[in-house]
C-alpha cells in the first residue's frame, strides 16, 4: 500500500511506498516553479495592495517574475544605485572614499533650485544631525546610507555622485527603467511627480551584477556586498530565514510602500537574487509579514 505524507512547510510531498513488511522506497516530489508561483500569489492575495516579485537562482538560472516591469516609487531602494555610482567614480579616480564631506542639512530642489532642509524627526538616522558643521568621509556616508537608510547621508552622497550619472550607470548595467532623479525630501519635486522610480526586474539586474562581480569590478562588488550584509532593517527578506542564511540587501519604505531587494547566500555556497516591491498598501506591517513569508517560500524552494 502507499502512504502519502506532507511536510509542514507545504513545499515537499513525500510518498512512502510500503510493500509487505517494510518500506521499499521513499519518493520525494519537489515543488515546481509554477507551484511556487501559485503559493506566492495565494500569499500576496491576503493583502490589499500591488506587489511585484523578481527572483533569480544564480546557480541554476531559474527565474520567477510577477509584475516585474511595473513601475514603483523607489523609496530607499534607490540608494543601491547611488552606492554603485560612487564606487564607479572611485574606480575612475573622480572620487575617493576618503574624501571629507561637510555635514549640512540644506539642499536645493531639482525643480527651481530653491532651498529645502532635512530634519532628524523624519529620518531613520538621527545621530548624523548632531554632526552638522563637521565633516565625514564619503565611505562612512555611503555605509550609513545603506545600513541605516540615512536620508541626510544619501543627499550628501548624491551631491557628490550626481543623480543623472547614477541613472546613466544603471542603463549601462542593463537596468532600463530605474530613474534616480533627486535626493530625499524634495517636496516640490514630489508634488510634480519627479520621483525616483524602479521596477523589480531592474533591481534584480543590478543585484545580479553585484553578486557576480560585474558592478564596477569584482573588488567594488565585494565591498558593496560587505556593506549590504550589515543592513539593520530585517523585517522582510531575512525575517523568516534561518540565521545561517545571509542576506545582502537594501530595503525601502514610505507610507503605503514597502520594498526589499538583495542577494541571499545559502550556507552551501548557492546564491539567489530576490526583489519584493509593494504599493497601495492598507497595512504596512501586515504587508511586511507577507513579504517575509514570500521570501521564506522562495528560500524553501531553492533549498529543496
Amino acid at each position: 500500500m502507499a502512504l502519502l505524507t506532507y511536510r509542514p512547510i507545504g513545499l515537499t510531498v513525500i510518498l512512502l511506498c510500503l510493500s509487505g513488511l517494510g518500506v521499499v522506497a521513499v519518493c520525494q516530489s519537489r515543488t515546481t516553479l509554477d507551484q511556487l508561483r501559485q503559493q506566492i500569489n495565494q500569499e500576496l492575495a491576503k493583502q490589499s495592495g500591488v506587489f511585484a516579485v523578481a527572483f533569480k537562482d544564480l546557480s541554476t538560472g531559474q527565474e520567477l517574475f510577477i509584475r516585474e516591469h511595473d513601475v514603483f516609487h523607489a523609496a530607499s531602494t534607490m540608494k543601491t544605485p547611488v552606492m554603485i555610482e560612487v564606487y564607479k567614480q572611485v574606480a575612475q579616480k573622480r572620487l575617493s572614499l576618503a574624501d571629507s564631506i561637510p555635514i549640512k542639512t540644506e539642499f536645493k530642489s531639482i525643480v527651481d533650485g530653491s532651498s529645502y532642509s532635512l530634519k532628524a524627526q523624519t529620518d531613520s538616522d538621527t545621530n548624523i544631525y548632531k554632526e552638522v558643521g563637521t565633516k565625514r568621509t564619503l565611505a562612512s556616508l555611503v555605509y550609513d546610507m545603506i545600513i541605516l537608510s540615512s536620508n541626510l547621508a544619501t543627499n550628501l552622497v548624491i551631491e557628490q555622485a550626481d543623480a543623472q550619472k547614477v541613472t546613466q550607470t544603471m542603463r549601462e548595467l542593463g537596468a532600463k527603467d530605474i530613474q534616480v532623479r533627486r535626493g530625499v525630501e524634495d517636496s516640490k519635486a514630489f508634488e510634480q511627480g519627479l520621483n525616483n522610480t524602479t521596477t523589480a526586474y531592474d533591481l534584480m539586474v543590478i543585484f545580479e551584477k553585484i553578486a557576480t562581480g560585474q558592478a564596477v569590478n569584482p573588488e567594488a562588488s565585494k565591498a558593496m556586498i560587505d556593506i549590504l550584509l550589515d543592513q539593520r532593517f530585517m523585517s522582510k527578506i531575512p525575517a523568516k530565514l534561518p540565521k545561517e542564511v545571509k542576506v545582502a540587501h537594501k530595503t525601502g519604505s514610505i507610507k503605503g510602500v514597502s520594498h526589499d531587494s538583495g542577494i541571499v547566500f545559502l550556507p552551501d555556497g548557492r546564491q539567489y537574487v530576490l526583489v519584493l516591491l509593494s504599493k497601495d498598501l492598507k497595512n504596512d506591517q501586515a504587508a511586511d509579514n507577507t513579504l517575509a513569508t514570500v521570501s521564506e517560500l522562495i528560500y524553501l524552494y531553492v533549498k529543496g
